[in-house]
């Protein structure tokens, strides 16, 4: 069985990567940390024209007619970038949600605006707890289906149009949307390049989606989420090495010290690792994989820990430089700080992977 990408793939790949880097670069990210909106609208424009937000959906309701596959390393891309627009949680986790929960009506209705880039999407999931599964959604929908709670750590909420929440109604826990009425607070977050914020439900309209439950959507959320989170670790390993070499001590390379040697092995190790559990969580989200539940509770415990450590390595390798506002690591840092915990930290996924072993 061929588990690797296509050329087509890796073409997408090599081109985002281009583009994000002309169009992109950090100086652009920094232009919207003060910003309570926090994203930029012309990059979102330019990726539109790209195409991209069309990528994964079907052609009948204005898409590509890819598949969630073939967003992965755009995906890694973005996180690389640490790009400010909300492709992940629009297209990538909102719009897979819409796709494999809606009805063939509530599909036309909603995903072409989300396709074309035109209506900006986001899930509302977490709670007070800060945990993701069934047991701590509280926000309930009555038999009209209007929604009464408090969402928190909502991705791009101060820019998002179109909420999916997650919510508890008379038929059990599912997925609602809603268009109008919602108050959304914007949260302070670690994350500077990614605003977050409450949405607060009080009565509000929403309509439920037509399949059940959380799942699959939420398991696709949170492998875009780990396929994010590796291209952003890619680019703290690029920038360690990089600096390793360029930086001298005792009138050597510093990364010729046997400590820094080791420190970038064992970031490298963390980062391939995590790699191998993302890619196979979302190719076993994509086919619907046999062990996919697991796949992606692995993928995301191992990746929270993994690629956490290894930012807090890329700190240590570059020494005091790293802690300076002028240097562009703390950008990539609280990045991946801030991920470690979305979408369940390494506890909640460990104690799923433990449950669906039978301890």
């Amino acid at each position: 069985m061929d588990f690797d990408f296509s050329p087509e793939q890796y073409t997408l790949r090599d081109e985002a990567r281009r583009f994000l880097e002309q169009q992109c670069p950090t100086s652009h990210v920094r232009e919207f940390i003060d910003d309570p909106a926090g994203w930029s609208r012309d990059l979102w424009k330019q990726m539109a024209d790209l195409g991209w937000m069309g990528l994964a959906f079907p052609e009948s309701v204005g898409g590509l007619g890819q598949s969630f596959l073939d967003l992965v390393l755009l995906l890694g891309e973005l996180g690389r970038a640490v790009a400010p627009v909300p492709f992940l949680s629009s297209v990538a986790q909102a719009g897979q949600v819409i796709l494999r929960h809606g009805s063939g009506d509530q599909q036309a209705r909603l995903l072409p605006g989300i396709a074309s880039g035109e209506r900006v999407a986001t899930l509302a999931v977490a709670e007070g707890a800060g945990t993701y599964g069934d047991a701590g959604i509280e926000t309930r929908a009555d038999a009209d289906g209007r929604l009464t709670g408090e969402k928190r750590y909502v991705l791009d909420a101060p820019a998002a149009d179109l909420f999916v929440v997650a919510a508890r109604g008379p038929a059990g826990v599912g997925w609602y949307v809603v268009e109008d009425g919602a108050s959304v607070t914007t949260q302070r977050s670690y994350d500077i390049t990614r605003p977050i914020g409450s949405l607060t439900l009080d009565g509000t309209p929403a309509e439920r989606l037509a399949v059940p439950g959380l799942d699959p959507g939420l398991r696709i959320a949170t492998a875009a989420l780990t396929a994010e989170m590796v291209g952003t670790a890619s680019k703290i390993l690029d920038l360690s090495v990089s600096y390793a070499k360029e930086r001298e001590q005792f009138g050597r390379p510093i990364g010729s010290f046997q400590a820094i040697k080791h420190k970038c092995a064992e970031m490298l190790t963390d980062l391939e690792s995590s790699r191998s559990a993302a890619f196979y969580a979302c190719w076993a989200v994509a086919t619907d994989a046999e062990d996919v539940d697991l796949a992606v509770a692995v993928a995301k415990s191992y990746g929270s820990d993994a690629l956490a450590r290894l930012g807090g390595e890329g700190v240590q390798v570059h020494g005091g430089i790293a802690f300076t506002w002028e240097h562009d690591m703390h950008l990539y840092l609280k990045r991946i700080k801030t991920a470690e915990a979305l979408f369940g930290d390494a506890a909640e996924h460990r104690e799923r992977i433990a449950v669906l072993a039978g301890l």
